[in-house]
């Protein structure tokens, strides 16, 4: 059943280019999950895990804390990587005349 985009009222095309976007997103997913899927087959047939071959590794780095390096004399659970910004008892304990060596760890 042809469509006349003629005829319909703005109303209505507004609704159909909504149902238009919708069954393209989901178009998507479906052919990223099939191109996924064909993909890890192509590579179980030589014997590797996709993840191998893209050079992924299963445990990303990303999102790790960097260990601390500073930590607060007054407060030792208060500690710094020295990355980013400077935590204000940082600030207040080099204004009060400590060297920055005096709170590694």
């Amino acid at each position: 059943m042809p469509i006349s985009l003629e005829k319909m009222s703005r109303k209505e095309l507004l609704e159909l280019s909504d149902k238009v976007a919708i069954a393209l997103k989901n178009a998507e997913k479906r052919e990223r999950q099939e191109a996924l899927k064909a993909a890890e087959k192509a590579a179980a047939e030589f014997g590797f895990s996709l993840a191998e071959l893209s050079g992924v590794s299963s445990k990303s780095s990303k999102g790790k804390k960097a260990n601390a390096k500073y930590k607060n004399p007054a407060n030792p659970d208060q500690t710094w990587s020295g990355r980013g910004r400077k935590p204000q008892w940082v600030h207040d304990a080099l204004k009060a005349g400590a060297d920055i060596s005096d709170l590694e760890i």
